[in-house]
């Protein structure tokens, strides 16, 4: 059976065919969670608002537009989310289990991230989870505007065209961030002492 695109299952959602949805859902739900995973910093905060970008998309299901891309639209309503959060966390300075354990250590590790693995050895787990720490020091380092493009292209895979959309910038623009993102990745691992 062909597989269908998006905004073909989306005019079936239209129509009122939920398996349409679940399709979309399916398809989408594990890229859309490591967007805001990545954007939020905290998985329980994370699933909350994957479940609140599908229940928008199903409330504004009839504001989509057959001449758009799907996932543009999707990442839109993601990113709208993510920001919305953001702003009203900065009001608030309650501890979460998913912050690391000791801020600022060399070991940024979460509860989560000490459930045990039988994917690696210990040893091999912890260089992992110090690599994965310096990368993501590295990636919150990086100016708001080259995070979001970064996330949007390396965690979710969207090609720059539809970032462009999402971010409303030119597509060089969204390049040009991506280039200086990757530039300030590279100067801020190198900084941390991690071998390029």
């Amino acid at each position: 059976m062909e597989k269908l695109a998006d905004e073909k299952l989306m005019a079936r959602f239209q129509k009122g065919r939920l398996h349409a949805f679940e399709i979309l859902f399916a398809r989408h739900r594990n890229g859309v969670f490591r967007f805001i995973l990545r954007f939020t910093r905290n998985r329980e905060t994370a699933e909350d608002l994957l479940q609140d970008v599908f229940l928008r998309v199903v409330a504004k299901k009839d504001s989509f537009q057959q001449r758009s891309k799907f996932t543009t639209w999707l990442y839109t309503i993601a990113r709208n989310l993510c920001i919305d959060h953001l702003r009203k966390m900065r009001h608030r300075n309650a501890a979460s289990l998913d912050q690391p354990c000791k801020p600022g250590s060399e070991n940024e590790v979460t509860l989560m991230d000490r459930i045990n693995s039988k994917a690696a050895p210990p040893d091999q787990q912890a260089h992992e989870i110090r690599l994965r720490d310096h990368i993501a020091r590295a990636v919150d380092e990086l100016r708001p505007e080259q995070r979001e493009v970064f996330l949007m292209r390396e965690e979710s895979g969207l090609p720059f065209d539809e970032i462009a959309a999402i971010v409303d910038a030119p597509l060089n623009t969204v390049k040009s961030r991506m280039r200086y993102a990757l530039q300030n990745l590279r100067t801020s691992l190198v900084a941390q002492g991690v071998e390029l």
